[in-house]
């Protein structure tokens, strides 16, 4: 039974070679150049680019005069051949005519707000979009940094059980210590194994998910982040709010749609003034006859209860633009709230971390360990040490992870560099 534990125990710890040689190496990429590139390069990004663009071209096709007609016609005398009559009746005639529709004043340059306004919406939602690969940007790094600094943690934490566990063999060779022990510590170094092993897979995904906002190929080198490190917030929770308003990414775009909906109403308005259309014509006759001029002056009357129902429609659709911007600016002032909340209480707990938990738990561990060595201590106890150390790492980690996560929460939804 004892050679049996010894020969799984050296297995075991071997495995951990490969474990830890798949770490990143190379430089790290600033996140400000990610962001640079993924805003230059995103396919999605540019799309939307184009459409604001594509959208900016209509006002100058709907506030054009509608296009002119030219006829030719000829009125025949005494028989359905063309020009019958021309040289002997003063009735028959060759004409030649043109006429424009004329729009009442101010309905080319309405319908023309309305496109801009329309052209407007397009360019905030393309800055939406690009504030959201933005996010996803650095959510991802942000998560990979994260990964990349537990999984040294682990290393650390490994590297200072594997003399353990030898120890713990070699005592149990002699005698001295317990199977149970030794059984334990094996545990634990394959948990931290399997910690490993699921940090390596997730990293593979978040390098994944990072290459494609940044349009790069897949069999890229991964991309190395830079350490996480601590970024005090310098503004107050009303400071941020204020700036919801006029940077918020999608209170701009309901504001924008706010704006269309304004000029979409003034134009449902002035389309219950009437249209004109103005003609003229020449008609030439034969022989000695005289000629014919013709100017004819046409009106279009809009019927009253389509334009009223269309006004009502854009009335409502008003009422409703300005409902949804102030849920939406109710909904992200609510969000900044959260994300401060969640910067300020986890900077709180990061140093009760660093200035409690870590430097006591680093403590005990070394004193549990200078006593387990003298001879004078159980395993167990050094072993519970450790794995306090490791559990406060990790936890110090994921509230440093989640305090630069919500503080660039805070940079979307306010539009304010805070890193």
């Amino acid at each position: 039974m004892k050679v049996a534990i010894y020969w799984t125990a050296a297995l075991v710890m071997v495995t951990t070679i490969p474990a830890y040689s798949q770490e990143m190496t190379g430089m790290p990429t600033p996140l400000a150049t990610l962001i640079s590139e993924a805003q230059s390069s995103n396919t999605q990004i540019s799309a939307a680019d184009h459409a604001w663009k594509a959208a900016t071209h209509v006002a100058q096709q709907v506030t054009t005069l509608p296009d002119p007609q030219f006829t030719v016609q000829s009125y025949s005398v005494g028989s359905p051949k063309p020009f019958a009559g021309f040289s002997n009746s003063d009735f028959a005639y060759i004409g030649f005519g043109a006429s424009q529709e004329l729009p009442y004043a101010g309905k080319l340059r309405l319908k023309g707000e309305v496109a801009s306004r329309e052209a407007d919406m397009q360019q905030t939602q393309a800055d939406l979009l690009r504030s959201s690969v933005t996010d996803q940007v650095k959510a991802l790094y942000l998560r990979l940094a994260y990964l990349d600094a537990t999984l040294s943690i682990l290393g650390r934490n490994d590297a200072v059980l594997k003399p353990m566990i030898e120890t713990g063999l070699s005592r149990y060779s002699l005698g001295q210590g317990s199977q149970a022990e030794v059984l334990k510590a094996q545990i634990e170094h394959t948990k931290i194994l399997r910690e490993v092993t699921m940090h390596h897979q997730e990293m593979g995904q978040l390098q994944a998910s990072l290459k494609q906002l940044l349009h790069r190929s897949q069999s890229s080198p991964d991309i190395m982040p830079e350490s996480l490190s601590l970024t005090l917030l310098q503004r107050t929770a009303e400071e941020l709010q204020s700036l919801v308003v006029a940077h918020n990414p999608a209170v701009s775009v309901d504001t924008a749609g706010v704006h269309k909906q304004d000029a979409q109403l003034k134009s449902a308005q002035r389309e219950g003034k009437p249209d004109f259309n103005v003609g003229y014509m020449f008609q030439q006759t034969g022989g000695g006859y005289r000629d014919y001029y013709m100017l004819t002056v046409s009106m279009r009357l809009p019927r009253r209860k389509r334009v009223e129902a269309g006004v009502a429609e854009a009335a409502e659709s008003l009422e409703r633009s300005k409902q949804e911007l102030d849920s939406q600016v109710q909904q992200q002032l609510a969000e900044v709230q959260k994300q401060y909340i969640a910067v300020t209480n986890t900077a709180e707990l990061m140093a009760e971390y660093q200035d409690g938990l870590l430097p006591q738990a680093r403590a005990a561990f070394q004193a549990e360990q200078t006593t387990y060595q003298a001879g004078k201590q159980a395993f167990a106890p050094v072993l519970s040490s450790l794995l306090d150390v490791l559990t406060f790492e990790h936890d110090y980690q994921q509230a440093l992870l989640d305090h630069e996560t919500a503080l660039a929460r805070l940079e979307t939804l306010t539009g304010a560099q805070l890193r």
